[in-house]
């Protein structure tokens, strides 16, 4: 796939105004398709232990985190290189009294800064696929993984059918990604950082195209009133957003674009 320009500035411009905003309306703090549901089997299908500790990286508004934490007894680290996001996530920390459990950093995933061999695991949902240099990223989690330690993590990718390169620009514009991995092109990272990979699943058919159907409703038969406060009422550009959604789920349901797991272990 061509890599078009965008870079973490313009990924942190959008997140930081009313684009953070709108996918947060639409899918909740967790800002991943699938929500809960989907986190929880991340986290099983990775064997996470309670006493761990994790770092989770784009780690947006820090709900991978918390989820993590309440759920499975870890302390975590979260490290995202969106100012609003990150403000957002520590106040969220502390409002739900996590702060102690969770520490939180700004700043680029492809130069994590921690030591070698921290983590008991490298956690990932749905944001991957804004980073440029993919395997910088892989890199530098495998790094700071201990031996024994697991990468899990769920990513956007393009579908086994392949985007044509008119359909790949268009929905990478829309996005602001650099370009999608596919499942060949994640194993091979994985491989290539010296991790072993435990397992690899398209989730594409099952699942992709029918939460794109979900936040297109939701944003037409439900929060409408809602999303249009937060462009200022600006209907055209609501209006390009629901047609730039369906075009996603169109392509999903043609095998294009969708969702991959990976599970690997250092």
């Amino acid at each position: 796939m061509e890599r078009l320009s965008y870079s973490l500035k313009d990924v942190s411009e959008d997140y930081n105004g009313p684009v953070g905003l709108l996918w947060e309306l639409i899918m909740g703090e967790q800002i991943h398709v699938g929500g809960f549901k989907s986190s929880m089997a991340l986290a099983q299908k990775a064997g996470i232990q309670k006493g761990w500790k994790g770092l989770d990286l784009c780690s947006a508004l820090g709900a991978g985190c918390r989820f993590l934490v309440k759920n499975f007894g870890v302390t975590m680290c979260g490290l995202d290189g969106t100012v609003t996001m990150h403000r957002k996530a520590q106040e969220r920390a502390e409002q739900e009294g996590l702060a102690d459990k969770i520490e939180l950093r700004l700043g680029d995933v492809t130069e994590i800064p921690w030591p070698d061999n921290t983590f008991d695991f490298v956690w990932g949902e749905d944001a991957w696929c804004y980073v440029v240099d993919k395997e910088k990223l892989i890199q530098e989690g495998a790094r700071v993984l201990k031996p024994g330690g697991v990468m899990a993590f769920t990513d956007w990718i393009e579908g086994p059918a392949g985007l044509s390169d008119e359909e790949a620009k268009r929905i990478c514009a829309f996005m602001k990604f650099r370009y999608m991995e596919n499942l060949e092109g994640y194993k091979k990272l994985i491989q290539q950082s010296g991790l072993t990979l435990v397992s690899v699943e398209d989730l594409t058919p099952a699942e992709f195209a029918s939460y794109v159907d979900l936040y297109i409703r939701m944003l037409t038969d439900q929060l409408t009133y809602d999303a249009l406060k937060i462009i200022d009422d600006d209907m055209e550009m609501f209006q390009a957003m629901g047609a730039e959604m369906a075009f996603m789920g169109e392509k999903a349901r043609e095998g294009k674009m969708g969702r991959g797991r990976f599970i690997a272990r250092k």
